[in-house]
């Protein structure tokens, strides 16, 4: 009888992920033809072939369903591999050195997934207001790679902690991302290059500097 059980409720499961799945499809196709504040929820329903309150017992909102493909753009399956190789490293000064890599991982994620819905939307605050929630998620998710810094008293001279976790923060921001490589023409490559050393110059100790980055 339990295994009867447990075999229903991941058929359930897997039943809830088709359909979530499909909703997203359906709405990222209608947001970068229509734009998000031109799409309403019984829209994205009839494209994806369910009722209404289903989406709504999803996402909650049109807001939730913006939220959840931004989330499955930027934390996505590039992000989590990124993540996995920093995620076994216990070197304060190396973590910062490998932080570029989780920064490549988000935007061009989210290049391939959001880009032309940003087209689309371009002038949406829904948008611009869920973009702002993620910038301070991103902000607190980089606070851990500062503190370890600081405690393994690797952090560069005269660096103030709140100053370093800021200075991270903006040099990997999607506006450098996009300027450097989508308005300069940069490889992913350079920029990962170029990221690492400028983080390496502006929050680590000299003597702590990975040496052979790239070899």
């Amino acid at each position: 009888m339990t295994v009867k059980r447990r075999y229903s409720s991941a058929r359930r499961d897997l039943a809830a992920e088709q359909t979530r799945h499909r909703v997203l499809l359906a709405a990222k196709t209608l947001f970068a033809e229509s734009g998000i504040d031109s799409v309403t929820i019984a829209e994205i329903a009839e494209q994806a072939g369910v009722a209404a309150s289903t989406i709504y017992g999803l996402f909650k909102s049109k807001a939730g369903l913006v939220e959840g493909l931004m989330r499955a753009s930027l934390f996505g399956e590039r992000y989590h591999a990124a993540m996995s190789v920093m995620d076994g490293v216990a070197d304060a000064a190396m973590r910062i050195a490998l932080t570029p890599s989780v920064s490549r991982a988000i935007y061009e994620g989210e290049i391939l997934e959001m880009e032309i819905i940003r087209g689309a939307s371009a002038f949406s605050s829904g948008l611009r207001e869920i973009e702002a929630r993620f910038e301070a998620m991103r902000y607190e998710m980089q606070a851990d790679r500062i503190e370890a810094l600081f405690a393994q008293g690797k952090a560069k001279s005269g660096l103030d902690q709140e100053d370093a976790r800021r200075i991270m923060w903006v040099h990997t921001s999607r506006e450098v991302f996009r300027m450097l490589i989508v308005e300069s023409g940069w490889s992913p490559e350079k920029y990962e290059h170029w990221l690492a050393d400028t983080l390496l110059d502006a929050l680590v100790a000299p003597h702590a500097r990975p040496l052979h980055l790239f070899d």
